[in-house]
């Protein structure tokens, strides 16, 4: 598998394309329980189909390339990226997993995205398992999926090249204090040291339809949380570090821009943002960026956030 480092693509997988479409990549037809455990029986699905699976039930959405990475840092022996493609593919014949890729103006998308289907729900409730999957979640648009997978990425890059990296979780579940609305993030990450901990929620943001106006009503929420925060509030000791997760460094300066437009600036709370791309480096600790206000000129700049805690 290339290493992160050596990625050379200067646009992200997970950016939006005009006139993006997911194309179905799964398996049609009707496969048996009785199927699936016969196979299960001669030993043709392993533990290690079922650590994948239980990866793409909690993470929803995953390309193969991050269910490999997950499965590394976790201590599974996978041998190699191709061994795990062929239990992706077992597991897709079987109708346990299904799998999509996205066709736009520039050609079919060089990766598959992985989520699960009926027959790996059944096989996680054997297992007393949760399992809120439900047929129609595979639905969900190509921004949606997007920005799960963007999500996941960054949570991915924290486990692998955090050495303060304590947990994460996929789905994480915020109350705007004032207006009483509560919202998901795209990802959560705490990070340790010395005794002290942070938890940094991700929000991913795409360029979709309408993209501004979608963004502004996330960050009224936010704001309402993270201004509003006493401890303890949504489950957090102490207020979390919000980071926007854009797909390059315009996108960036777009996403800050609209939260000056729409007057959303906290005096007292610092957001972060960062790029899909910025998680292939080596280390993290350059990773975010913080736009400044110059009190002399009244103007702001972009300028990288030495977080030490993430080295």
């Amino acid at each position: 598998m290339v290493e992160d480092g050596q990625i050379k693509t200067t646009v992200s997988p997970f950016a939006i394309r005009e006139g993006e479409i997911k194309t179905f990549d799964g398996k049609d037809g009707y496969v048996s329980i009785n199927q699936i455990i016969h196979k299960i029986n001669l030993g043709h699905i392993s533990d290690v189909h079922f650590k994948i699976l239980d990866l793409v039930n909690e993470f929803e959405f995953l390309t193969s390339r991050q269910i490999y990475q997950m499965l590394i840092h976790k201590g599974v022996d996978i041998k190699s990226q191709d061994k795990l493609n062929t239990k992706l593919d077992q597991l897709v014949k079987t109708k346990i997993l299904t799998r999509y890729y996205f066709t736009s103006e520039e050609g079919k998308g060089i990766y598959r995205v992985y989520c699960m289907e009926k027959m790996g729900k059944y096989l996680l409730n054997s297992k007393e398992v949760e399992c809120k999957w439900q047929p129609t979640d595979n639905t969900k648009p190509v921004a949606l999926m997007k920005k799960r997978l963007a999500g996941n990425q960054v949570i991915v890059a924290y486990m692998r090249k955090s050495k303060n990296f304590a947990n994460y979780k996929v789905r994480t579940t915020i109350t705007a204090k004032m207006n009483g609305k509560t919202f998901k993030g795209h990802g959560e990450v705490t990070i340790a040291k010395g005794g002290k901990s942070l938890s940094l929620i991700f929000e991913s943001v795409r360029r979709e339809e309408d993209w501004e106006e979608k963004f502004v009503e996330r960050m009224r929420l936010y704001k309402d949380f993270l201004e509003n925060f006493v401890p303890f509030d949504s489950g957090y000791e102490a207020r979390p570090q919000l980071i926007f997760v854009c797909e390059d460094d315009k996108h960036m300066v777009e996403t800050f821009k609209e939260i000056v437009k729409a007057g959303l600036e906290m005096e007292k709370v610092k957001v972060y943002f960062t790029t899909d791309l910025k998680q292939n480096a080596e280390s993290l600790d350059k990773s975010l960026t913080e736009f400044a206000k110059n009190e002399t000129t009244g103007k702001f700049a972009a300028k990288n956030v030495e977080f030490k805690i993430l080295e």
